[in-house]
């Protein structure tokens, strides 16, 4: 009988201990986030805004990702609404964030055709200010928003979008383009790099994957290069879709940014679940259907799968991955190209919990 007591008593004691181990494991693998399981090739980020991290999605935020950058709150007119005036307090929430959680922290962006307020362009008088006038206060604002993060902000994405989408164009002529020439560019480079020596800097652009604006993006690098200016990388915004970027247009294009020797990183991505579009539209009623159906679904996680399956072949080349909002809550494709059409681009569904392509993006 005493054998017997003894045998139930080891047996019972094996099956908790291995339901102790069960149950570690488990929690364990419940609290692995997108960063963990990233962690021997680049670091996860994504963008947020000051409200989202006094939310339920703060908590997200520190467990998936180790890397943020600011959405808005850093670009010129939020944080430089007039000539004398900066707002810092957004921005500045943001940088705690970051040093509060030990994430990495992208700066976006120093120079930009959008969200640039009016004054930048005019006197006192309402006329459009000279070259060097303009190259000033460029340099003013620079040097101001750099030099506050100086040592806070790993990377810049100094200058964005400056290419044409247009066939035969090969600068967007923008305001500072038609003021400056494209003197500006190679300028605002400087004036970050005198601001913050040991920032990483990039230029930012989107529909990379097309081959003409690739080529435009390429030859603009390569000279800042040759001409010694100090740009270290450049930034693949990612914005895509159901419908592209096939595998092939995708491996030539990393393909061909690797071969300027300058560090990648790919800075905005979404995939959003309808094909893609690339100008502003009014909802139409072929529009009216925009429930995340299974056919969405499935499209979505093969273009996720295949992203990531040549993130992780590039890595030596790619230096971060950064998703451009947080789940599908909210996402600026809600109002874009179709506005007021909902999107489902990310990862995590509007409750906060990771879709079925979450795990296609972490099993391999």
């Amino acid at each position: 009988m005493k054998k017997i007591v003894c045998y139930v008593v080891w047996i019972a004691a094996a099956l908790l201990n291995g339901c102790g181990q069960q149950t570690s494991s488990s929690l364990e693998e419940e609290e692995k986030g997108l960063k963990d399981y990233y962690s021997d090739y680049f670091p996860i980020g994504v963008a947020v805004s000051p409200r989202a991290l006094k939310t339920d999605e703060a908590e997200l935020i520190k467990r998936e990702f180790n890397s943020i950058t600011a959405e808005n709150a850093m670009k010129m007119g939020p944080i430089h609404p007039k000539e004398n005036e900066y707002f810092w307090a957004d921005a500045d929430s943001i940088v705690a964030f970051a040093e509060r959680n030990n994430m990495k922290m992208r700066g976006h962006t120093l120079c930009w055709h959008n969200q640039t307020p009016d004054w930048m362009f005019v006197d006192a008088q309402g006329d459009t200010v000279s070259k060097e006038v303009l190259l000033r206060r460029l340099k003013d604002h620079i040097t101001s928003v750099a030099s506050r993060y100086k040592g806070k902000i790993y990377a810049w994405d100094v200058v964005n979008e400056v290419i044409s989408d247009q066939a035969d164009e090969f600068y967007r002529q923008s305001a500072w383009y038609k003021i400056c020439g494209e003197d500006y560019i190679a300028e605002a480079f400087r004036y970050a790099h005198e601001a913050d020596p040991q920032a990483l800097l990039f230029y930012n652009d989107y529909n990379e994957i097309d081959s003409l604006k690739r080529s435009k993006i390429l030859k603009m690098v390569t000279d800042l290069k040759t001409e010694g200016v100090p740009i270290h990388g450049i930034g693949l915004q990612g914005h895509w879709a159901i419908n592209e970027p096939s595998q092939e247009q995708l491996e030539q294009t990393l393909s061909d940014f690797a071969e300027t020797g300058l560090e990648l990183q790919i800075t905005e991505l979404d995939i959003s679940v309808y094909p893609k579009e690339h100008s502003a539209r009014e909802r139409r009623p072929e529009d009216e259907n925009d429930e995340f159906t299974a056919e969405k679904e499935q499209k979505q996680r093969e273009v996720y799968d295949m992203c990531f399956t040549l993130f992780r072949k590039h890595q030596e080349d790619i230096s971060s991955v950064t998703f451009w909002n947080i789940s599908d809550r909210g996402s600026w494709l809600d109002n874009f190209p179709v506005r007021g059409r909902k999107d489902y681009p990310l990862l995590f569904d509007q409750n906060l919990e990771p879709k079925e392509v979450y795990q296609d993006v972490v099993d391999f």
